[in-house]
């Protein structure tokens, strides 16, 4: 387990890469316009896989929804 900020929140996750994070959390890492970024440095789709997150990493997880 190690500790993550994901989008604001504090939370305790057992993954190693973004791409484990990503299937943790029920995203489709194929989606359009689907956007990370790790301690504020854009992450190309290709480094998803073998991205390797550390404690205390601030990810943000960005996708676009429907709404106003």
């Amino acid at each position: 387990m190690i500790r993550l900020r994901i989008n604001g929140v504090e939370d305790e996750v057992a993954v190693a890469t973004v791409a484990e994070l990503l299937a943790a959390r029920g995203i489709d890492p194929n989606a359009r316009f689907l956007a990370i970024a790790i301690n504020g440095a854009v992450l190309r789709r290709r480094e998803w896989l073998a991205h390797r997150l550390s404690p205390g990493d601030d990810v943000e997880i960005v996708r676009p929804f429907s709404g106003g």
